[in-house]
């Protein structure tokens, strides 16, 4: 059969297939030359990008196709399972489509980023290598047609953030969060997978279009009872792949890995947050919604058992992350907790029947998200460099000694927002473009992405409240209060950052400086230190690598929002919705668009206003001095925001009843059943084997050497008293003879009587 590869069947496994194969060039081939391995991964993603865009112009543009009724892929036979074939394939329908436009795109700005960041660290090459994967695992999680292979790159990206944000293993808290990573989100992925098991059992395939675009498959899995949960399968594996999605994409209550994943680099918090891992736990569901739906009457108010979930958790991991937020001082953290909220958004929007706004929204973060992380490495750097020509300048800062591992309330100091100020006089670019991003994330009226999709949810949860839905209310009441905290936090990180004069000597020295030697040892003081005086024309080129992808983004977050503009919206409605338009056919049952409605409008502009308007009025109009008291650590007192920044002790709690336990159970267990009954089991077989090695080898010593070296040492007697006769005289032999023929006469004598 003849293959074309460039057609838009096929061109999908080259998407994914480039990052995969620059991981494997770089782990066997280059790791050792980390200039060639940097090139082998940009190289790779960057082709991935073009033929996304390939891909992407050709299914939009098939003339003879309508997509989302028609989809392009195509699948190869994997295995027998009974009577069943098990097939492996890629799907493009508009939903992979618009994840198209995003995913290829966010990785190579990334990927480019992370060559100036990255650039003098010892295990540079292995970092690409493990970026390389996780994009592809992305990739891969996006075009896949069926579930099995979304798992498969969905457990890949699992082991990629585990070995990315422990990355700088010499220090203990980055293995630590590693590990919390791994084994938080193992939790959700167990019963994800036993949700995928049963799909099979009762489905017969894992085939998206066999099973999400099949009204007799979905009505199939509602007639199966289950004594649990629901009371049907849909339900139940629904809420089986919802848990999967707590977990990925950090909702309360397994939210607690991510803020501590802020310990890997920089541009692994940027994938993590924008372009995979937490974006696969959302796509997840926005690809299964039809199966989560089934049987609900959502536009009536009837919410199936997922939806009810995923509006419930979705919208208090909203408001509870938000709440967090406010009371962080780690620039990286604070953006940790927003996405973890921004998250809560999306998850609550399906819980109420918002597809094309979660989907919506999904895209639009994780622009914006993206530039927020890397312009906060930025900041990072700069004031590492600060820290290090105020050191040499004798301005001695007292510097907290970091903790022996993770802490929940310790804040490495180039990351703290207190010891910063006046950044934009030192970074300016950085700074207007986090500026940017970060009014995208408040949603700021009109002008941001993030303000006409967040609008759009919100808008969903006013139109389900007026029409008297009680979930619907909830998700409207969680999503206001933490857009209107998001609005707040978010201009109390940009203000306190850079705006007002330096609070620190650090912050007064920021700037370009060298990227060299930051990782090499363990602790913290010696892993940052800085060894050249001058800045080099290597640094300029990393720093103007590390700034040219945030331009790039910085006009996603304000241009990407247009395309989902209401129709009826004055004047910017004049694209007709284009993206509703275009990813409405991906679900069986097309949404309907909502008639527009200038209340919840309204509510968005004066939440973005509101909460931005108090950051100002707190931290903007008189900007924070050294000695001055954070106003809203003020307000809140030393209780509440002492809880704050332990994180409401959910780590302690889930520490103390559940780490520590298990751990205890692990020890008790090793003591009573390894060291005890296997070690009992094990020595009792040495002991025996011995004894019976023993047996042997009396029987080898008695019986066996005793025969075997006894003949020969009989013989050697017989012939040592023999020999005796051997003397050499004739007379002596004839005497022999005569007195043998004496014998043998008087024996034949004897015998003849």
């Amino acid at each position: 059969m003849d293959i074309n590869w460039f057609s838009a069947d096929y061109l999908p496994w080259l998407i994914l297939f480039f990052p995969l194969l620059s991981f494997l060039i770089i782990v066997l081939f280059t790791t050792h030359n980390k200039t060639l391995s940097a090139g082998v991964a940009v190289t790779g993603i960057v082709l991935s990008w073009v033929l996304s865009m390939i891909e992407f112009v050709k299914v939009v543009w098939a003339s003879d196709v309508e997509l989302g009724h028609e989809v392009f892929g195509s699948s190869f036979k994997w295995l027998d399972v009974g009577v069943t074939t098990v097939r492996m394939g890629v799907l493009v329908d508009p939903l992979t489509a618009y994840m198209l436009l995003m995913v290829p795109l966010a990785c190579v700005l990334i990927f480019i980023y992370s060559m100036g960041y990255m650039r003098g660290d010892p295990y540079y090459s292995r970092f690409f290598a493990y970026l390389s994967l996780f994009a592809g695992a992305m990739l891969t999680l996006v075009l896949a047609d069926n579930l099995l292979l979304l798992f498969i790159g969905w457990e890949v990206m699992g082991f990629c953030s585990y070995s990315l944000i422990g990355f700088w293993f010499q220090k203990k808290s980055a293995y630590q969060a590693g590990v919390k990573a791994f084994m938080t989100t193992r939790v959700a992925d167990v019963l994800m997978l036993v949700g995928i098991g049963y799909l099979f059992a009762v489905a017969g395939t894992l085939n998206f279009r066999d099973i999400l675009y099949n009204e007799e498959a979905l009505h199939h899995l509602l007639e199966v009872s289950t004594p649990i949960i629901g009371g049907n399968a849909a339900a139940l594996v629904g809420v089986l792949l919802v848990i999967g999605t707590i977990g990925k994409s950090a909702q309360f209550p397994l939210h607690v890995w991510l803020p501590d994943a802020m310990e890997g680099p920089t541009p692994v918090s940027a994938m993590i947050h924008a372009a995979t891992m937490v974006s696969a736990g959302v796509y997840m569901v926005i690809r299964m919604f039809p199966l989560l739906s089934a049987g609900a009457d959502f536009h009536n108010g009837d919410f199936s058992t997922p939806m009810a979930l995923m509006a419930l958790v979705g919208g208090a991991t909203a408001l509870g992350a938000s709440i967090l937020a406010v009371g962080q001082n780690d620039i990286k953290r604070i953006l940790a907790y927003s996405t973890i909220s921004q998250l809560g958004f999306m998850v609550a929007a399906l819980g109420i029947g918002a597809w094309v706004a979660a989907a919506f929204h999904l895209i639009n973060h994780a622009f914006f998200k993206a530039l927020l992380f890397m312009a906060s490495g930025i900041v990072i750097h700069a004031m590492e460099h600060g820290e290090h020509h105020a050191h040499e300048h004798g301005d001695h800062e007292h510097l907290p000694e970091p903790p022996d591992g993770l802490q929940a309330d310790y804040v490495a100091p180039a990351n703290d927002i207190r010891r910063m100020g006046g950044l934009i006089d030192r970074i300016p670019v950085t700074a207007i473009t986090m500026a940017i991003g970060g009014l995208s994330l408040a949603g700021f009226p009109f002008l941001t992405a993030g303000f006409w999709s967040k609008d759009e949810i919100i808008a969903d949860a006013w139109h389900g409240t007026t029409e008297g839905f009680p979930l619907a209310l909830f998700v409207l009441i969680m999503l206001v209060l933490a857009a209107f905290l998001t609005a707040f936090y978010t201009a109390r990180m940009w203000f306190m950052a850079f705006w007002g004069a330096p609070r620190t000597a650090s912050a007064r020295f920021a700037g370009i400086g060298s990227f060299r030697n930051r990782w090499v040892h363990s602790r913290w003081a010696a892993a940052r230190r800085l060894e050249e005086e001058a800045v080099s024309p290597q640094d300029h080129r990393s720093f103007m690598l590390m700034e040219l992808p945030l331009i790039v983004l910085a006009f996603f977050a304000i241009f990407a929002g247009f395309i989902g503009v209401h129709p009826d919206f004055p004047l910017l409605g004049l694209l007709d919705n284009p993206l509703h338009h275009f990813i409405a056919p991906t679900l069986l049952e097309e949404p309907h668009t909502l008639p527009l409605d200038g209340l919840p409008v309204l509510l968005s502009i004066l939440i973005a206003l509101g909460g931005l308007t108090l950051g100002w009025w707190l931290y903007g109009q008189r900007p924070l001095k050294a000695e001055d008291a954070d106003p809203t650590e003020k307000a809140l007192g030393p209780g509440i925001w002492t809880a704050l920044q332990n994180r409401f002790y959910i780590d302690a709690l889930y520490r103390q009843y559940m780490v520590q336990p298990a751990e205890k159970f692990a020890a008790v267990m090793v003591q009573a059943v390894d060291k005890e009954t296997i070690d009992g089991i094990l020595d009792t077989i040495g002991e025996m084997a011995t004894g019976t090695g023993e047996l042997f080898k009396r029987f080898n010593t008695v019986v066996i050497d005793g025969v075997g070296d006894g003949i020969p040492r009989a013989i050697a007697r017989g012939a040592r008293e023999f020999r005796e006769i051997q003397s050499g005289r004739i007379q002596q032999y004839l005497l022999y003879v005569v007195i043998a023929l004496l014998v043998i006469s008087t024996l034949l004598l004897y015998q003849a009587r």
